[in-house]
């Protein structure tokens, strides 16, 4: 776990899973979206579906707190695993290349030709009749 705690901003998604993982949060922070999987043991009655604002902090070695409006949630005997999604980000540093249009000219004629029952014989002869049969 970070120093710091970790504050969501906004609705904050919870399930409850089979083990290892006990409780799983998926929301939004101020550095991006997270994902964190705690595994342990509930102190209380399981968090609602969806918290507003909610804040996971250690309260103890090997115990983590959920604060939201709704309540507070402790998890005794916990691990915690936390991921951050990042593909907004990469692919916005690292744009897809267009497709040239000899590809797409080519992909769509052989669509067109599978979609009819000629198309396909046609298709299947071309490729040596290997039709998967």
């Amino acid at each position: 776990m970070p120093e710091a705690p970790l504050v969501f901003a906004g609705a904050v998604r919870v399930e409850r899973g089979p083990s290892p993982f006990s409780v799983t949060l998926a929301g939004r922070t101020a550095a991006g979206e997270f994902t964190c999987a705690l595994t342990g043991t509930l102190a209380s009655a399981a968090p609602p579906a969806q918290l507003t604002d909610a804040r996971l902090s250690a309260a103890a070695p090997g115990c983590y707190e959920i604060a939201a409006r709704e309540g507070r949630w402790e998890i005794q005997g916990a691990r915690l695993s936390v991921t951050r999604a990042v593909g907004a980000e990469f692919y916005r540093a690292l744009p897809p290349r267009p497709v040239p249009l000899p590809k797409r000219v080519f992909w769509r004629a052989v669509l067109a030709l599978a979609g009819s029952g000629m198309g396909l014989a046609l298709l299947r002869a071309l490729r040596g009749g290997r039709g998967g049969e």
